[in-house]
């Protein structure tokens, strides 16, 4: 382990403002932080301090408290009152009682004593941050908890998914906005949690936020936090978010207030938490989602067109369960696997007529109503009896034979049509292209 790793990953990717009128101190400290930091300022007073305060965020501020140009807890409750988001460590020659009681007043998060060693510092400094990360982390559970959402990989080898995946992995890299756009049950939020992970911030939050179910009157307090009367941040979900990705789910949904608000965020990527007299630059990618017809609402007036400009940048649709159904029996297979080993219950047999079966419908609630009824039959230990099969070929050989059932399936549905393919095509609620390829791969017959 080399010595800037030994205090931990959060002190590598933090943001260090140090505060100190002697020369001597702050060069000290920026020797100390400086190669082990992401990025590190120095300021020579309070007033410079709030200068850097209002032009960039910290994680971490390093705050002497006697100075020519004022106590640092002065300038810290000040700070405070107008908004201020970082953790702070005192350092003082004077610590009396009374020093320490309006330390903790004034939220200091630790404070060490001159004269210091670097490894004293640095400790406190690792230590601070793990606890400002710890705080967030268990906020961002219990909203995650209270929310619910969509977790697992993003299965789907046909071609519209690898179409998908391959546009995905080509913005991942960007700090564009990405529109997710789909039926309901499609794995929007799916896509996006991909998408975060094939980026830079994959170990950053990864924060998504429903606007259809926060009411309006507490929309803007859950985004942007507020700050009370005694200068205590609640910070909101841009703030937690901060470096990671906000995904907002059913935006159509959102107030016009909202809207209004959430555009100048795009605009300028900066935030001003309710109560507090400061903006705070922020390091996010926004991605956003709907089922709704968003250019139908804006030529309504229920959407602002601006926003919709914003947002719309990159789309990538995704598509109905049934636009993809040689995607079925794979992902039938992991959510048996899922849901057997989560709630200790035998697995079902999947035998080629069951998987038949599930291919054949229509699935109107995409991958969600496919993941439901999976969770259901393992709960009640048999399939529907629309779905429900008995095939002589079950388990591994019955997945590995997919390609021969759904052979079979779309000849039958061809023999039906008189070889029609056309007709076949829309009763297998598939395109024409889709049966043609099909058709090519398994004679490599052309067109008929």
């Amino acid at each position: 382990m080399n010595e800037a790793d030994a205090y931990g990953p959060q002190l590598a990717s933090a943001q260090v403002l140090v505060v100190d009128d002697e020369p001597g101190m702050r060069n000290f400290l920026a020797k100390t932080f400086g190669p082990r930091v992401k990025r590190l300022e120095e300021a020579a007073s309070p007033r410079e301090a709030s200068a850097k305060l209002d032009q960039a965020h910290f994680d971490l501020v390093i705050l002497d408290n006697l100075m020519v140009g004022g106590k640092g807890l002065d300038w810290l409750n000040e700070q405070r009152r107008k908004g201020f988001f970082a953790d702070t460590i005192l350092i003082t020659a004077y610590a009396d009682l009374d020093t320490a009681i309006a330390a903790l007043r004034a939220g200091v998060s630790d404070f060490v004593l001159k004269p210091f060693r670097a490894n004293q510092i640095l400790g406190a400094a690792a230590r601070t941050l793990d606890r400002k990360n710890l705080r967030r982390d268990n906020t961002l559970l219990r909203h995650a908890l209270h929310k619910g959402g969509t977790h697992g990989p993003l299965l789907g080898r046909s071609l519209r998914m690898t179409e998908v995946r391959a546009l995905i992995d080509k913005v991942a890299p960007l700090p564009t906005p990405v529109l997710f756009t789909g039926g309901t049950g499609t794995g929007k939020e799916l896509a996006a949690r991909h998408l975060h992970l094939r980026s830079d911030r994959a170990a950053r939050p990864f924060v998504a936020v429903n606007c259809a179910t926060i009411p309006p009157d507490r929309l803007a307090e859950e985004l942007f936090g507020r700050v009370d009367a005694s200068g205590t941040l609640k910070p909101g979900l841009f703030l937690l978010a901060d470096g990671g990705t906000l995904f907002f789910d059913e935006v159509a949904q959102m107030s016009e207030p909202t809207q209004a608000a959430l555009l100048r965020v795009l605009e300028d990527m900066r935030i001003r938490p309710l109560g507090a007299e400061r903006e705070m630059p922020l390091d996010l990618r926004l991605c956003f989602a709907t089922n709704a017809d968003l250019p139908g609402l804006v030529g309504s007036g229920r959407f602002r067109v601006d926003l919709w400009h914003r947002i719309n940048v990159m789309q990538i649709a995704m598509p109905p369960l049934k636009g993809r159904s040689e995607d079925i029996v794979e992902l039938t297979a992991h959510f048996m696997k899922h849901f057997s080993g989560a709630l200790g219950l035998p697995s079902l047999a999947l035998d080629d007529e069951t998987l038949m079966n599930l291919s054949r419908y229509d699935w109107p609630g995409n991958v969600r109503e496919l993941r439901n009824l999976i969770e259901r039959s393992v709960i009640l230990g048999t399939f529907p009896p629309d779905f429900s099969g008995h095939g002589e070929v079950t388990g591994a050989p019955a997945l590995e034979n997919l390609d021969q059932v759904t052979q079979r399936h779309i000849q039958r549905v061809l023999d039906a049509c008189d070889g029609n393919r056309a007709e076949a095509a829309r009763r297998l609620g598939v395109s024409r292209k889709t049966v043609d390829r099909k058709m090519s791969a398994w004679t490599g017959t052309g067109r008929r």
